[in-house]
Formats: C-alpha cells, structure tokens, sequence
C-alpha cells in the first residue's frame, strides 16, 4: 500500500478521533508536509526561549555557510583505474579539493557504509566535508556532514526534516523553478546541471550551458545560495561557470580519470577565479 493510501486510512483529528474517510485528506499533499525556510512562529516562545535559539540556530547556520565549495568531488568507481577510490580521493584532497560527495550508485548499503567509513576518515583529517548523494541512511551512519538529493530522490524538505539543522543539504536543480523551489525546503547549495554534455550520468538530461546556469544564479540572486556547477566540467571549461555566477564547480572525471589526481585537482584548484 502506497503511504498516500495509507493516510486515506487512518487520519487524526484535531480532537483525538479517528476518521478512515479519504476526503479529510484535501489539500494533504507532498508540499503541505513541507515547512519553508522559517518553519515555526516564535511568537509563542518567552523572549529568553527566542534568544537561546536565534544563538543556536545561528551557530549551526554559521558552520554549514563555511563550506568551501569551489572544488567539489564527486565519486564513481566506474571511473577510477587500478586504484581504491579512497586512495584516488586522498590524492585530490592533497591537491586541493574542498568537499567530497560519496556517489556510489552501484553498491549495496554495506559496500556504501565501508567505503564512506573510510573517506570519513580522509576527508575529516584534511578538514573537508563529505556528503553523500541520496543515501541518508548511510549518511547518518557513517557521521557524513551532509546529504545531496535530485529531483527523483527524497524530496529536499523531507530530507531536511530527517537529517535535521546541523548537516548540509545539497540539492539538484535544472531549472529556476526547481532552483527556487530548493531554496525554499532548505537547501544549503543547489548543484545546477548538467552544463555540459557528460558521459558520467546517463539521466542528466540536456545540457544548460552556461546561460542557463547564469539565468539560474541570477533567479536566487536574493537568496546569497550558493550554487555549484556540474556536468561535463573540465580544466578547460571551468573558469566560465565561474564567470557566470557559480560557487564552485563540480568534477568527476577531470579529476578521478586522471593519470595523477593530486595533479589533477592543483591544477584545477589553480585554474578557478572567485
């Protein structure tokens, strides 16, 4: 039974009766389980109450606005050679890289937790982030900073709601409205893509270009949401996500096919304006 069908079943009232009439639900949608950015009026609270969770709400906001995101990683065992991918991500967080994403579509929730273990440790040693995609069962369990979901993965206020405020919560977008709409549920960053054509995910869908990741930085302009840049994005093509209103921009192959990572990540690193 699907959960839409279930909640048709049993639905409290407001006086503690139970109803089974599905007509209870209008209205009782994906969006109205979502809270926005300021999910809950202060008003009730006594003034020391307000003030004790402006300063916490502000001490979580602070760590998570820290993130480096200007040389994101993100994983694919398919495109490494000969090499542990915790080996190969040792070597670009030497070169440079600032976060890393724990992508792995392909392996059992076992195969994930050991891998994400094991970059835990690197990435915490060089001071770095780690999120991973989707996942957020393994995100909670390996102590990962953060989770990144797409538009077909757990809806991004609900993913909110589950990993609470202290970890990041990156989101895919392709458009402005999917952009805004992030933003909106609770985003830290919004990843914006494909750019480039991009052999890497198969279902990424048609290139934007650069315009259309200008037009999308341009739509959350009042928002100060970073933005990252991912799809087909080389040494070669970087710096113009740059110039057009990315944070950062986020690899694959440029680094992990890479006959030297390290190398790999510097020189990318270099290449990239602010």
């Amino acid at each position: 039974m699907s959960p839409i069908a279930f909640i048709s079943l049993i639905v409290p009232l407001r006086n503690g009766r139970i109803v089974t009439k599905s007509s209870h639900l209008q209205g009782y949608g994906l969006h109205s389980m979502c809270t926005s950015r300021a999910p809950f009026s202060s008003q009730s609270r006594s003034p020391e109450h307000r003030s004790r969770s402006r300063q916490v709400d502000l001490a979580t906001m602070n760590v998570r606005e820290s993130v480096d995101y200007s040389l994101y990683l993100v994983t694919d065992r398919r495109v490494v050679d000969n090499m542990p991918v915790e080996q190969v991500v040792e070597e670009a967080l030497i070169g440079g890289t600032t976060i890393v994403q724990l992508r792995e579509k392909h392996k059992s929730t076992k195969e994930m937790v050991e891998l994400g273990l094991r970059l835990k440790f690197l990435t915490t040693k060089y001071h770095v982030p780690l999120i991973v995609n989707d996942r957020i069962d393994v995100a909670l369990a390996i102590g990962a900073d953060g989770v990144h979901v797409g538009q077909d993965d757990m809806p991004a206020c609900l993913a909110r709601k589950l990993i609470g405020n202290d970890m990041i919560l990156g989101v895919s977008a392709g458009t402005k409205e999917e952009a805004i709409q992030a933003f909106k549920d609770g985003a830290d960053y919004i990843g914006v893509g494909p750019v480039y054509s991009t052999l890497s995910k198969k279902d990424a869908g048609n290139p934007i270009g650069t315009s259309g990741l200008g037009e999308i930085v341009k739509s959350l302009n009042d928002t100060n949401m970073p933005v990252v840049a991912i799809g087909g994005i080389q040494q070669s093509n970087a710096q113009a996500c740059i110039d057009a209103g990315a944070s950062g921009v986020a690899v694959i192959s440029a680094i992990l096919g890479a006959a030297d990572p390290r190398k790999a990540a510097s020189e990318l690193r270099k290449t990239l304006v602010l």
